[in-house]
């Protein structure tokens, strides 16, 4: 019997895999082809950074396989950039997405202008994409959904999960999704938890969990450009699985065993971009953009302590380095969100233009753990009374240059 072909780029089809091909005429996770179906020069290389291309090279995965759960922006970018070192599956739950970005190797839903890798397979089976990296030899599985759809997710891997022999390899499950749960005011790692155990898995069964986060837009990963994350986890496998798989190149990954301070980090730094981008809005200046930057990472550190974080954690890339990209960067939705409500919009005018505001949708749940655990948020209750109570920006700075003075300290 012949040998199977290997596509351009990927990886020799499993038995099973090669049959499903040959029964279906293609393989529901075939490579990207960019357009011209061949790897750039040097010099192409270069000119594509330069007008915003991506630059993935293919490169020899060093182990383990992939599977990127979601074909959003964020989820697209990661499996990009994974794919240059690990054999890596983008799953998406639009099916024709799927066959789109095969077709042409674009996401002209998220990332139009953007050329992915050929050796990126993509599909839109999702028993199929989990399998790629729950079977017996191991992998990640990176979750690229909101925290709206964390669980839903989680309840959907795990059969795949419990059936699982006791002697396979470890799987690292790591989200990459920030805020807080809406109604509930839970972080992403206790949906996951209780998501998992409502799905009946036990303590054997659990894979290694862990939430990568850090300063990133996700169009400059996609562009090659330099980013640096981290990665807080369980379990020591869960920072190596990442490490593999996405360290080197352009992309630096630092690990972290302060899951709650990096989640924490992650949600109200939106909060934060908000205010700032009401205060420019406003035209108050740079002066008070510092101040909201610095008391509004004191915030973030008082609330992350009192939940169970590391103090120092909110001075590294989840905490301050997040919070800085978000509140000064030009691509950052919830600080575009601020600036137009500074500059009159109400919030629901904001929201009909389709912009996607996690910082709105956590706000009221981060006030309320704050009372919750006696934390003073007086940022965050500011951008919560112009976001829901009908207080104009112009009042809620004025309430804020109102209060006390006191002494300058993080924790207090």
């Amino acid at each position: 019997m012949s040998t199977p072909a290997r596509p351009s780029g990927g990886r020799t089809p499993s038995h099973g895999e090669d049959a499903a091909q040959r029964q279906e005429g293609r393989s529901s996770f075939a490579p990207a082809r960019p357009p011209g179906g061949r790897a750039p020069s040097h010099g192409e290389d270069a000119a594509q950074r330069q007008e915003g291309r991506s630059s993935f090279t293919p490169a020899r995965p060093p182990g383990g396989r992939v599977a990127v759960l979601g074909a959003g922006i964020w989820g697209t970018a990661l499996a990009a950039l994974s794919s240059a070192r690990a054999d890596t599956l983008l799953w998406a739950r639009d099916a024709g997405l799927a066959q789109r970005m095969r077709a042409t190797g674009r996401n002209d839903k998220y990332l139009p202008d953007i050329d992915l890798p050929p050796q990126l397979a993509i599909g839109d089976d999702f028993d199929a994409a989990t399998r790629h990296a729950c079977g017996p030899a191991g992998g990640l599985l990176l979750l690229g959904v909101p925290v709206a759809g964390l669980a839903d997710m989680c309840a959907r891997l795990a059969p795949q999960l419990a059936a699982r022999g006791k002697d396979a390899a470890p799987v690292s499950l790591v989200w990459t999704c920030k805020g807080f749960q809406q109604d509930t005011g839970k972080l992403p790692h206790e949906i996951v938890h209780e998501a998992l155990a409502a799905a009946g898995l036990n303590a054997a069964s659990t894979p290694g969990l862990g939430v990568l986060s850090g300063p990133s837009f996700a169009l400059e990963v996609a562009r090659g450009l330099p980013v640096a994350l981290t990665v807080a986890g369980t379990r020591p496998e869960v920072a190596a699985a990442v490490t593999a798989s996405l360290h080197g190149g352009h992309a630096r990954i630092y690990t972290s065993t302060d899951v709650i301070g990096v989640e924490v980090g992650g949600a109200l730094k939106n909060v934060m971009a908000i205010a700032c981008g009401i205060a420019d809005g406003l035209g108050l200046g740079t002066n008070a953009r510092a101040a909201l930057v610095t008391r509004g990472l004191a915030e973030m550190q008082r609330l992350g302590v009192a939940l169970g974080g590391h103090a120092d954690t909110f001075a590294g890339l989840t905490g301050l380095g997040d919070l800085v990209l978000t509140a000064t960067g030009a691509l950052s939705r919830n600080r575009q969100a601020g600036l137009a409500i500074g500059q009159g919009a109400t919030l629901q005018q904001v929201l009909a233009k389709g912009m996607t505001t996690e910082g709105v949708r956590c706000a009221r749940a981060a006030l309320e753990l704050g009372r919750r655990h006696n934390v003073d948020l007086p940022i965050t209750e500011a951008v919560c009374a112009v976001l829901f109570d009908g207080i104009s920006p112009e009042q809620a700075v004025s309430n804020l240059l109102a209060r006390e003075a006191r002494a300058e300290t993080t924790l207090s």
